[in-house]
């Protein structure tokens, strides 16, 4: 398994992984096991590869098995849900500190094959999106639908992230989660 940054090349194979497991297209039988909610287009790929470099991949030969997207606030602005949380960066009180757009990233969403899910890939992949991150911001910001209970489990149980407290928008709720970037987890 090879765990790198996309380049605008991989972004054929990302897309259909992503049309796979997103709540949009995804088929019934696996939305239980875990989904993603928002449908990037190629454009909005190219700009996180080409300005971000903040969409890793995991590849068994030359399939796409994972990706995890992780960018600046800046990125992420123009989303409705990604604008209220950063109005509510200053209510996130983590690692001591108030977050904010400048010691913080919004990690996630993160999409993994099925075939691949309860193995290494989910540590591996996050292990590598972190690095590629902790020199920026101390600080990894993400947030789990409720009504995705695999990605909660996964991600606090597995990889470690703190619940850092609960919101509402657009009619769902989420946690919002915290990850201290300078924490390697091997």
């Amino acid at each position: 398994m090879i765990y790198r940054n996309a380049v605008v090349e991989d972004i054929p194979r990302i897309a259909e992984l992503q049309r796979l497991y997103n709540i949009a297209t995804i088929r019934d039988e696996d939305k239980p096991n875990g989904f993603v909610t928002t449908l990037f287009e190629t454009e909005q790929f190219i700009e996180l590869i080409e300005h971000e470099n903040g969409l890793a991949i995991a590849c068994d030969g030359d399939r796409v098995v994972a990706y995890v997207m992780a960018a600046s606030w800046q990125y992420w602005e123009k989303w409705p849900l990604f604008q209220h949380m950063i109005k509510e960066l200053p209510l996130v009180q983590y690692m001591g500190q108030t977050a904010s757009v400048d010691n913080s990233y919004q990690y996630g969403p993160i999409c993994i094959h099925k075939d691949y899910r309860g193995t290494e890939v989910l540590p591996r992949i996050f292990e590598f999106s972190r690095g590629q991150f902790e020199k920026r911001f101390p600080i990894l910001i993400t947030f789990i639908n409720y009504v995705n209970p695999r990605s909660y489990k996964a991600h606090v149980e597995k990889l470690g992230l703190d619940v850092i407290r609960s919101f509402e928008f657009n009619n769902n709720r989420y946690y919002e989660l915290g990850y201290d970037t300078g924490k390697k987890l091997f």
